[in-house]
């Protein structure tokens, strides 16, 4: 039995030294293409957080192919800078109409000064001064 054995090992051996060193022309395992970014962030809307956890970055020999991340980080990165740059605006025309509103009178403060809505009744002309301005004579 050990010598059926043996003689069954050392077909095995020859039968795969055979294939892999001499098996013919073509190679046995063939070269395979590098990964590609196949769905890479949406260039005609912006980036959204479906977009970013959706992103899958191909594999490289030594981590991630550093063309891809670069071309990722630099889209996160320029559609940060336009979200802060819309942010930025949006919070200085809401400083510009909070400082305009500073100098008017108080909208809230005397109900006769705020517009009237069309579905209230109309009011009679005042003719006094509020009582603020008659104290501050």
């Amino acid at each position: 039995m050990f010598w059926f054995l043996l003689l069954a090992m050392v077909v095995v051996v020859a039968a795969v030294t055979l294939a892999v060193v001499g098996g013919g022309k073509s190679a046995i395992l063939q070269d395979v293409a590098p990964e590609q970014l196949t769905d890479p962030l949406p260039a005609t809307r912006p980036v959204g957080r479906a977009d970013v956890e959706a992103l899958r970055l191909p594999v490289a020999v030594r981590g991630y192919r550093m063309a891809d991340v670069d071309d990722a980080l630099g889209r996160l990165g320029a559609e940060l800078a336009e979200r802060d740059a819309r942010i930025a605006e949006l919070e200085s025309a809401l400083a510009g109409a909070q400082a305009t509103r500073a100098g008017r009178p108080d909208l809230l403060k005397h109900p006769e000064d705020r517009p009237q809505a069309p579905w209230e009744a109309p009011r009679p002309p005042a003719e006094a001064p509020h009582p603020d301005e008659e104290a501050g004579r």
